[in-house]
């Protein structure tokens, strides 16, 4: 295996863990975040399960957009990084 490919792997490994990371930590953060925002809301109104479940089923379309935000980006950056590492090497192939 050539220098760029294990190059090229460890930079996609290290992205793609970056992602899942992301996503582990965001999704619940976004769930949890509008279940105590539901609950408070559903408090000061008196609109028991009103609120909580409106903003559970509303976080799931907002979850997803998320997830697509940080997948476009996490995959911008991989194919930017690879054209760049690519055009590096070459030209450390051309110096030689």
């Amino acid at each position: 295996m050539s220098q760029l490919e294990n190059q090229s792997k460890n930079h996609f490994n290290t992205i793609l863990v970056g992602v899942v990371g992301q996503v582990g930590c965001i999704t619940p953060l976004i769930i949890l975040g509008a279940l105590f925002a539901g609950l408070w809301l559903d408090r000061q109104f008196e609109t028991k399960p009103l609120f909580t479940i409106l903003f559970i089923v509303g976080s799931a379309p907002v979850s997803i957009f998320a997830l697509y935000k940080i997948v476009k980006t996490a995959t911008t950056k991989l194919k930017t990084d690879d054209d760049d590492a690519i055009k590096n090497f070459e030209e450390d192939l051309n110096r030689e």
